[in-house]
C-alpha cells in the first residue's frame, strides 16, 4: 500500500510578525544569558550579590507590548527582561549595577547605591526640574522590602484618574505629566510576597477608587525556600481574589489568568488588560502561573535544597524560553538552526556587554592602584618607614581592589609617617582628601534635595498682624491657610480618613470638600498605609498631595512605606527622583496609650530624608505648609493636637508667610538657663515664665521648630555662651528626640564648652501614656517637673539663693 504524502503546515504569520517573535525569543535569551553570568560574576567575587529574573522572560516581554510613553512600572527586583523590552536599562547598564559602579552616566537607576535589579527612570533634569514623562517610559524606584511597592502603585495609578478628571490641571503646565490620563500604573509581585498586609491593603484601595492599575503577580510556587502551600489560601491568589471580579452591577477588578509559557495566550491575555484598564479605568488582575525560576531565589544559596526532582524537572521541561522555542518549531515561524543562531548571539552580547560595564568600572580603581603604588614605594625609600612594606605588599595582593583598599593603603601610609614630612607624603596627603570628596559626592550626596528648589532655601515671611487682627480658634488659622493653598496650587489636594466631607477629626479642612471637591479634597478608608502610598505616587507624577493621617501614633502603620521608600527616594536614585509628599498628623498630648503618643525618636532615625515639623500652635504649622509647598522635598508636619481650640491672631497673610525649616526662635530671651523645645510641652513651658521670673529666673525659652532639620545656623549654641545652663524638655521617651536633640547642642554645636552646669533631658516616662488628666499629669513632663528640673540646674551653683525644696 503507498503511503501517503502529507502536506507540511505553513506559517500563518506574516513576515512582519515573524520578525517580532524571533526578535522576542532574542531578547528572552539575552535576559536569561544575563541572569547566567550575572550568577557567575557573584559567585567568582567580582559583584557582591545577584538577584536575577530568569524564567519570567516571556510574561515580562508580552507586558512590555502594551506599556505605553506616561504610563509606570512599580515593580520588583525581578524584572530585568521588561526593563531590557522597554529600554529602561542596557545589557552593559545592568552589569555595571551588579559592580556597584557609582556613576549614574554608567549606572543611571541608582548610581551603584542599590543591589542590581532595582530600577529607577531618572524623572528629574539635573537642576532638578520635571522632564516630560510622557515622553517616556517610567519606573518608580525599586525596593527591596517585599510589597514595599504596592502602596505607591495605587498612587501612580490614581494620578491618572486626578488628571483625567480634574478641570483645574487641563493647562500645558500639566501636560508633562499626563495625556488626559490615559495612563496606566503597572505592578509587579512575586507569588509569595502577596501574603503581606500592604498587597491586600493596596488591592483593596484600588478596587474602590477604581483606577487605571495593571497588578502582575508572577507565581513561581515558591517563597524563597517556602511552597506556596503555606503562603497562599487554595494556593492561589486569583482564586481567593474571585469576589473582586467585577459584575454588570458592581465594580471591581477584572481578574485574568495565564501560564508563563504560554506566549500567545501572554500577548492576548495583556493586549486585554490593557484595553480596560486604560480606557475604562478599571484595576486588573494578571496571575501568571507555571512560573519557573532555574537558578533559584538569588545567588545566596541552592534551589536544589528545598525544590524535590519533580519540581526541578517541571522547571526544566516547562522553561518559558524552551517552550516558546517549541511553538515557533511547531508553527514554522523559524528552524532550528535559527534559533540556536540566536541563541548564541545573545549569549555573545550579554558577555560582551559584562566585559565593558567591568572594565568601566575597574579601569580607574586600577589607576588608582597603580598610582597609590608608586606613591608608597617612594614613601618607603623617603622616610625609611618599615610599615610601609606591608601596605605594599597588601595592596598588590588584590586582584580586583575596590575604593577602600586604595584609600584605606593610603591612609595607613599616613599614619605610618605622622609627623614626617616629604613630597611624596603631601602628595597621598592631597590624594585622600580630593578622594573624601570624591566619595562623599558618590556615596553621600543626595539624601535631601540639592536643587535650587530646596525647601531648605526659602526664606521666612513673618504672619502679618493689624489692630483689627481678630483672635480665632487655632483651627481657623489652619482651615484658612489650606483654602489660601489650593486656590494657589491647582496640583495640590489632600486626603485621609474623615479629611473630606467632616473636614478632618479638628475641622482643620472645613468646607474644603465643597469648595474644591471630591478629586482634591477626600476621604479614605482606614489604611495608613496606602494613604502614605497614594500621596508618594501622585508626587512622583507632579502632584502635590497632602496625605492626611489622623493621629501620630498611626503613623507607625506606614512607617515602612515612609522608612523604606520615601525617606530614601531621593538618595537611593541619586538625585534622579523627588517625591515632595506632605504628610500631615496630629500628636503629642491627648488623652490615652494610643492617642496621645511622641514617638519622635523613631522618627527622626527612621525617616532621615524626610523633613520633621513640630510646630508649637496652628500658625507655625500653616507657615510650615507655605514653605513645604514650594520646595521639592518630603516632609511631616506634626500638628499639636491642643491647638486647635486655642485662640491665636488670623494672620492677614495667608497663604504667604512661611516657617523655616531648621531655624529655632527663641521666644523669650534670658541670662540664666536656655531650655530647649517643641510642640505642646513648649507651650507648657511658656505659659510658666511668670513663675520662673518670680523666682528670680531669667529664662531663655527657645522653640526648635523642626527636628529634621535642626538648628542648622547653630543658634542654640550661642544661647548658652549667655547663659552657661541647659535643660532640654520633651514629651518623648527616655534617649529619644531630647538626647538627639542634646547630642546635638553638646557635641555637634561644641556647647559643652560653655556649660557650667550638667545639661539635663526631662522627658517622659519609659511607657506609654496612662489616660485622662492624671494619666498625662504622670506620664509627661508637667508645670511642677518643668519648674523643679530648671531650680534644680540653678541650684548648683547658686545654693544660697535656691535652698533646698524638699
Amino acid at each position: 500500500m503507498a503511503e501517503t504524502k502529507t502536506k507540511k503546515k505553513k506559517s500563518t504569520f506574516s513576515a512582519a510578525k515573524k520578525k517580532e517573535i524571533l526578535s522576542d525569543y532574542k531578547l528572552g535569551w539575552l535576559s536569561r544569558h544575563m541572569s547566567l553570568i550575572g550568577r557567575k560574576e557573584v559567585l567568582t567575587g567580582k559583584a557582591k550579590f545577584g538577584i536575577f529574573g530568569d524564567g519570567k522572560e516571556m510574561p515580562q516581554i508580552a507586558m512590555s507590548k502594551v506599556f505605553k510613553n506616561g504610563d509606570f512600572r512599580s515593580g520588583y527586583y525581578r524584572d530585568q527582561t521588561f526593563m531590557l523590552a522597554i529600554e529602561g536599562v542596557t545589557p552593559v547598564q545592568f552589569f555595571a549595577q551588579l559592580y556597584a559602579t557609582p556613576d549614574t552616566d554608567l549606572e543611571p537607576s541608582s548610581g551603584g547605591r542599590q543591589m542590581n535589579a532595582h530600577f529607577a527612570t531618572r524623572l528629574l533634569n539635573e537642576d532638578g526640574t520635571w522632564k516630560d514623562q510622557t515622553k517616556m517610559k517610567n519606573t518608580s524606584a525599586d525596593m527591596s522590602p517585599t510589597a514595599g511597592q504596592m502602596s505607591r502603585l495605587l498612587g501612580l495609578a490614581q494620578a491618572s484618574k486626578v488628571y483625567r478628571n480634574e478641570k483645574a490641571l487641563k493647562g500645558k503646565e500639566w501636560k508633562k505629566f499626563s495625556n488626559k490620563g490615559n495612563e496606566i500604573a503597572f505592578g509587579t509581585i512575586g507569588d509569595a510576597s502577596t501574603s503581606e498586609g500592604v498587597f491586600w491593603e493596596t488591592i483593596n484601595a484600588a478596587g474602590v477608587l477604581q483606577v487605571p492599575m495593571i497588578m502582575s503577580v508572577w507565581d513561581d510556587g515558591w517563597g524563597i525556600s517556602v511552597s506556596k502551600k503555606y503562603q497562599t489560601t487554595k494556593e492561589s491568589i486569583s482564586e481567593v481574589l474571585s469576589g473582586f471580579q467585577r459584575t454588570k452591577d458592581q465594580a471591581g477588578y477584572e481578574i485574568l489568568t495565564a501560564k508563563a509559557w504560554d506566549y500567545p495566550g501572554l500577548m492576548e491575555t495583556y493586549e486585554k488588560a490593557e484595553k480596560i484598564a486604560r480606557e475604562e479605568h478599571v484595576p486588573v488582575l494578571v496571575h501568571v502561573h507555571e512560573v519557573t525560576q532555574p537558578q533559584g531565589h538569588s545567588t545566596s544559596g541552592s534551589h536544589e535544597r528545598y525544590k524535590d526532582e519533580e519540581r526541578l524537572k517541571f522547571e526544566e521541561e516547562f522553561c518559558c524560553l524552551q517552550k516558546t522555542k517549541d511553538w515557533i518549531l511547531d508553527n514554522k515561524i523559524a528552524t532550528k538552526k535559527k534559533l540556536e543562531e540566536l541563541e548564541e548571539e545573545a549569549s555573545k552580547e550579554a558577555t560582551e556587554a559584562k566585559k565593558e560595564a567591568w572594565d568601566n568600572y575597574i579601569s580607574p580603581i586600577k589607576e588608582d592602584k597603580k598610582q597609590m603604588l608608586e606613591w608608597l614605594a617612594a614613601l618607603k625609600d623617603e622616610s625609611g618607614a618599615e610599615a610601609i612594606d606591608d601596605l605594599i605588599k597588601r595592596l598588590k595582593m588584590v586582584q580586583n581592589p575596590f575604593r577602600k583598599d586604595v584609600l584605606s593603603a593610603g591612609r595607613k601610609a599616613l599614619y605610618a609617617t605622622a609627623g614626617k614630612s616629604s613630597s611624596t607624603r603631601d602628595s597621598i596627603k592631597s590624594w585622600v582628601n580630593e578622594s573624601a570628596e570624591a566619595n562623599k559626592e558618590r556615596f553621600n550626596s543626595h539624601l535631601l534635595s540639592e536643587t535650587e528648589f530646596s525647601p531648605l532655601k526659602i526664606e521666612e515671611i513673618k504672619p502679618k498682624y493689624s489692630d483689627d487682627s481678630k483672635k480665632v480658634d487655632g483651627r481657623v488659622v489652619i482651615r484658612d491657610n489650606f483654602d489660601k493653598i489650593f486656590d494657589k496650587y491647582p496640583n495640590t489636594l489632600v486626603f485621609g480618613e474623615d479629611a473630606g466631607k467632616l473636614g478632618d477629626v479638628n475641622k482643620g479642612l472645613e468646607g474644603m470638600q465643597d469648595k474644591y471637591g471630591e478629586i482634591r479634597v477626600s476621604d479614605t478608608g482606614i489604611r495608613e498605609a496606602t494613604i502614605l502610598g497614594q500621596g508618594i505616587g501622585m508626587s512622583l507624577r507632579g502632584l502635590r498631595p497632602i496625605a492626611d493621617i489622623q493621629y501620630l501614633d498611626y503613623v507607625l502603620y506606614c512607617f515602612q512605606g515612609m522608612s523604606d521608600d520615601l525617606a530614601s527616594l531621593r538618595y537611593r536614585t541619586k538625585g534622579g527622583q523627588a517625591a515632595p509628599l506632605i504628610v500631615r498628623t496630629r500628636g503629642h498630648r491627648l488623652e490615652g496609650i494610643w492617642h496621645s503618643g511622641s514617638p519622635m525618636g523613631v522618627l527622626i532615625n527612621g525617616l532621615r530624608g524626610v523633613h520633621i515639623c513640630v510646630p508649637r500652635n496652628l500658625t507655625a504649622a500653616a507657615g510650615f505648609y507655605n514653605t513645604l509647598i514650594q520646595g521639592d522635598d518630603p516632609a511631616m508636619v506634626i500638628e499639636p493636637l491642643n491647638g486647635y481650640r486655642l485662640k491665636e491672631k488670623l494672620p492677614e497673610n495667608l497663604g504667604e508667610f512661611t516657617t523655616p525649616l531648621g531655624i529655632p526662635e527663641i521666644v523669650k530671651e534670658g541670662d540664666d538657663i536656655t531650655i530647649v523645645s517643641y510642640g505642646s510641652t513648649f507651650n507648657i513651658i511658656e505659659g510658666m515664665t511668670s513663675q520662673f521670673d518670680e523666682a528670680g529666673i531669667s529664662v531663655e525659652l527657645i522653640d526648635v521648630r523642626t527636628l529634621l532639620p535642626f538648628d542648622r545656623n547653630h543658634m542654640i549654641v550661642e544661647s548658652l555662651k549667655k547663659t552657661n545652663r541647659l535643660l532640654v524638655v520633651d514629651e518623648d521617651v527616655p534617649g529619644g528626640a531630647a538626647a538627639y536633640i542634646m547630642a546635638h547642642i553638646v557635641e555637634e554645636q561644641g556647647g559643652y564648652r560653655y556649660l557650667d552646669s550638667r545639661p539635663r533631658c526631662l522627658t517622659a516616662q519609659p511607657h506609654r501614656p496612662a489616660y485622662a488628666t492624671d494619666g498625662d499629669y504622670f506620664s509627661k513632663p508637667n508645670a511642677e517637673d518643668i519648674f523643679e528640673a530648671v531650680y534644680g540646674i540653678m541650684q548648683e551653683c547658686e545654693k544660697d539663693r535656691f535652698p533646698e525644696i524638699y
